[in-house]
């Protein structure tokens, strides 16, 4: 009876998959990632840069959406969902410039026939980029059945993994993907880990904190170039609106209302000053990078509805940091006086970075 339960449990082990992800920021398994995702680039993008020996590529998307796409990797009993960055196309840019702030949880209207009820924090002031939002929602459904047939095959370890403005929609597809376990969409014994690689700013502080928070105990890593200046973007506006109801600043006006009468002019005149501004600011923000972004948008993507925005452009970095410094040899190597933009952005001074990264 021993020895037919122990062979049992034996044949079991076999039959079930191996678990390999681990919690923590792994040096070699954001390099492969980078390795693999170099690979989407014509041949100036990865000339130079060995190709991934842990990864290979077994399905690439369709474009569709906001020039979007994603590829799927595997290797290692491991499934990796990339999420393709900004490409040489005005649609794509304009997604990153559709930067007003919707809430997280609610529901864009894509196209005539496509609706995208998302849920990525539960925090009501918790608020995201739309642009990256709309891209997200445009990938997800594909994503999501992916997921499903991989998990079919045994694979429990999923990889989520975006350079750029990838790292941004990575962020966005990584809560998605933990709410549809908690709601029941998918498994609750898969495993995600999370790297956003030269991201940009996702969404608010109420974001941040409910991402990090499903993320804890180092199942997602943002990798920041220190001398790169895309995580810089998009442009932060915190205005009162963006405090907790607690903060005595939020509620400064009550306070103003106590002090004797000949004082108040002048402290209401200086709140003004350091409010007034703000708040107008992040109109701008609804105004141009919101409303007239999204008329450029439905030249291209008629069905893309505007949705209401909040008023917030209290744009936040998100996601356990993993800060590479750049010294001297490395500025020898890539100086700020080279004609591209993207001279600290790109792969090549990530993976020089991480080499020296301990």
């Amino acid at each position: 009876m021993n020895r037919l339960y122990l062979l049992s449990l034996l044949m079991l082990s076999f039959s079930l998959p191996a678990q390999h992800l681990k919690p923590g920021f792994d040096k070699r398994e954001y390099a492969q990632l980078l390795m693999a995702f170099s690979r989407w680039n014509d041949s100036t993008g990865y000339k130079g840069i060995p190709q991934s020996t842990d990864y290979r590529p077994v399905y690439r998307a369709k474009v569709r959406g906001l020039a979007n796409c994603w590829e799927m990797y595997e290797g290692n009993n491991t499934a990796v969902i990339s999420i393709r960055g900004s490409v040489d196309q005005a649609l794509s840019w304009m997604a990153n410039f559709y930067a007003a702030m919707v809430p997280a949880k609610g529901s864009l209207t894509l196209s005539d026939s496509l609706t995208y009820d998302y849920h990525f924090a539960e925090n009501p002031k918790a608020g995201v980029h739309v642009g990256w939002a709309a891209s997200c929602g445009f990938l997800i459904d594909d994503v999501r059945q992916k997921i499903h047939a991989k998990y079919a095959k045994g694979i429990r370890d999923f990889i989520i993994f975006g350079h750029s403005q990838g790292a941004g929609i990575a962020f966005l597809m990584s809560a998605q993907l933990k709410y549809d376990q908690k709601e029941g969409k998918l498994p609750k014994d898969i495993q995600f880990k999370t790297y956003c690689s030269a991201a940009p700013k996702p969404g608010n502080l109420y974001f941040a904190y409910d991402y990090e928070s499903a993320n804890r105990n180092g199942w997602s890593y943002t990798v920041v170039n220190a001398a790169d200046w895309v995580p810089e973007m998009p442009i932060s506006i915190q205005s009162i609106e963006d405090l907790n109801k607690t903060n005595p600043f939020a509620n400064v006006q009550g306070t103003i209302k106590k002090q004797p009468l000949l004082e108040r002019p002048l402290m209401e005149f200086v709140y003004a000053q350091l409010t007034v501004y703000n708040r107008k600011a992040v109109k701008e923000y609804q105004t141009y990078l919101g409303k007239i972004v999204h008329k450029a948008i439905r030249k291209k993507v008629p069905g893309l509805e505007n949705p209401d925005y909040i008023h917030s452009g209290y744009y936040t970095r998100c996601g356990t940091a993993i800060v590479l410094n750049p010294d001297e040899a490395y500025y020898r190597d890539f100086p700020d006086s080279d004609h591209s933009v993207l001279v600290h952005h790109n792969l090549k001074a990530y993976l020089y970075l991480l080499d020296k990264y301990d």
